[in-house]
Formats: C-alpha cells, sequence, structure tokens
C-alpha cells in the first residue's frame, strides 16, 4: 500500500464545493507539488491532509492508518507556511524547540535537536536572535527547522517562498529539495509557480478548479499535457487549431494541436533536416523579447501567431520586426490535446 493514500476527498465551504472526490497516492520519500492557479483548491487540499480543514468526504490514510479524523497535532505532520507563523517574543532556538516542549521532553534531549536542525538549515549563530532581527529568508527557515525538529511523517509545504525576492527563493529551494532527499522525507508542496514545480518535484499533481488534472513527473507534464489547460498553463505552448493544424503540419484531427515553442526552428540554409521535420512555412515577425538566453519571437503566419524561442548565441541572431523568415516544426512534438 503507499505511504500517502487519500480516497475520494471532497471539500465544501457552505454552498461551495472547493474540491469533490479526488484520489492520490504517494510513496515514501516522494517530492510531490500540487500546483495551479490561485483558487484551484491547492492550498484547502493541504490544509484538509494536515487536518486544519476537516474534509466533507473521503479518507486519509498514511501508512495505512486511517487519519480522516484525527486532530492535527496527532498526525505526525510538520507544516511551513508562508507567512512563517513564528512567534515573535520568541529567540529563534525557542521558536525551533516549541513542538519538542509541548511534548514535553528532556531539556538535552531537546538541546540537541535544536542544534541538529538548526545546522541542516544553516542557520548557526542566529539562536539568540528574534524574528524581527532576520530576513525573510532566515525566518522561513526558522519555520522550516521548526517544521522539521518533531521529524514528521509527511512535511507540507504551503507556498513557503512566494514572499521573497528571486535570489533568496533559489537558494531556499535547493536548500528545502536537499534536505528533503537527505532526510527521505515525504513532502507535499504547493506553489503556483510552474519553475519552481518543474525543478523540485518528483511528481507534480497539476490542479485546475477542485480538479487534478493530470499527474506525472515534471517531463511527463511538460511534454505530454492532457488536455487544452495544462498545454496552456505550462510553459508557452502554441495552440493550433484543427483546421489550421491540417494546413501547416498536414495533421488531421479534431481537436487542437500543442507545439511547444523550442519545438519551431528558422530554416538554416544548407543544413539537412530529417523527415520528422515538417516542410518549411514562410512567417513574418511582428515583435521580440530578449529573455536572457532565449529569445522570444511572436511570429504569424497567415491569421495564425505562434511563439518562437531561439538560443541567444549572439546580436546577429536578433531578427528584426517585419522581417520574413522560414519555420519547420518538428512534427514528433506535436500532439492534438483535448479541450
Amino acid at each position: 500500500m503507499s505511504y500517502v493514500l487519500a480516497s475520494q476527498l471532497t471539500k465544501r465551504f457552505g454552498d461551495n464545493t472547493v474540491f469533490e472526490k479526488i484520489n492520490f497516492s504517494i510513496e515514501k520519500g516522494e517530492f510531490i507539488t500540487l500546483l495551479g492557479p490561485s483558487g484551484c483548491g491547492k492550498s484547502t487540499l493541504l490544509r484538509s491532509l494536515a487536518g486544519l480543514n476537516p474534509i466533507d468526504g473521503g479518507e486519509i490514510h498514511i501508512e495505512n492508518e486511517d487519519l480522516t479524523h484525527t486532530l492535527p497535532r496527532d498526525r505526525g505532520i510538520g507544516m511551513v507556511f508562508q507567512s512563517y507563523a513564528l512567534f515573535p517574543n520568541m529567540t529563534v532556538a525557542e521558536n525551533i524547540a516549541f513542538g519538542l516542549k509541548m511534548k514535553k521532553l528532556s531539556s538535552v534531549f531537546i538541546q540537541s535537536e535544536v542544534e541538529r536542525v538548526i545546522e541542516l538549515v544553516e542557520l548557526g549563530g542566529k539562536e539568540q536572535q528574534y524574528p524581527d532581527q532576520l530576513s525573510g529568508g532566515q525566518r522561513q527557515r526558522v519555520a522550516l527547522a521548526r517544521a522539521l525538529v518533531v521529524k514528521p511523517r509527511i512535511l507540507l509545504l504551503d507556498e513557503p517562498l512566494s514572499a521573497l525576492d528571486a535570489k533568496i527563493r533559489k537558494r531556499l529551494r535547493q536548500q528545502i529539495r536537499s534536505i528533503q532527499k537527505e532526510l527521505n522525507l515525504t513532502t507535499i508542496f504547493v506553489t503556483h509557480d510552474q519553475e519552481e514545480a518543474m525543478i523540485m518535484s518528483d511528481r507534480i499533481f497539476l490542479m485546475n478548479q477542485g480538479e487534478i488534472v493530470q499527474k506525472g513527473t515534471p517531463e511527463e507534464i511538460y511534454t505530454q499535457p492532457a488536455n487544452e489547460f495544462v498545454a496552456g498553463f505550462m510553459g508557452h505552448y502554441n495552440l493550433v487549431e484543427s483546421h489550421k493544424a491540417k494546413q501547416l503540419f498536414n495533421i488531421h484531427t479534431d481537436n487542437k494541436v500543442a507545439i511547444r515553442p523550442e519545438s519551431i526552428y528558422v530554416r538554416e540554409a544548407g543544413r539537412h533536416y530529417g523527415s520528422h521535420i515538417s516542410a518549411p512555412q514562410i512567417g513574418i515577425i511582428k515583435e521580440h523579447q530578449v529573455l536572457g538566453n532565449v529569445i522570444r519571437y511572436r511570429v504569424a503566419i497567415d491569421d495564425c501567431d505562434l511563439t518562437v524561442d531561439l538560443l541567444n548565441r549572439s546580436s546577429e541572431r536578433l531578427l528584426a520586426a517585419g522581417q520574413s523568415l522560414e519555420l519547420l516544426f518538428n512534427l514528433n512534438e506535436i500532439q492534438p490535446v483535448s479541450a
């Protein structure tokens, strides 16, 4: 049996059904990301697993134990919130030790465990400081340490990095993933950031309007979108109408087709292309964006606008608006998607 098993989970607030009959399983040591737009139900689902939002239907099992109606404090779950939720009148060490003190453990043991996790989250030297003396990244590491010190069966992270600047986010997500792997800690992470989910996850559960619309590895979610929503949410897929797909790619389908911007090439003189590459199509550049190592073009083929990503190798590669070019499409990477 899976380490975590959720069956037919349903949650309502009054007449509003947040999610209904959700099912999933998680193996021990997996890092799962609940990904989706704001309001899709991902944070409510996380809080339901923690017992903070009692569910209206279904069951939650962890290690074969039915925790559906167990109190939050008795579930063996650690949770880290976006808002840190630290005690302002307690030092770093006291905040971290709080959960162990509630268990009435010995002071020697508590001190040893606090020292262990402070080293783990790299907060040495900050033990006697108060939350208002710390940076946002340091406060989030205190919150993480407080969750880890009680050795939870599952770690739940509710958008813990969203309030931090980009540099600190990158550093902390690497640190969280490293600690998770070191401890082999089953972790469920909530975010609306696709890049964050792709980098950190073993598997992604992509949610929309209270449903898990696709589960899979980051590569599976990105390269094999289950429907139009997934294709539109992950990256910058081009969604091409069925009649246009026939014209451009000679693909006969009743559905739209999805193609990634990096699967569209600009024809290079003298280069041989395999049979999986389409016949060239003339396009006109409408505009471009320089995104560091990638230049993103908006190119029109008749009435069809396409996003095309090319590597930014040098300034000579920059193509001007109004310029025509020949586009080639990797036919192996075009797929029909349902609505």
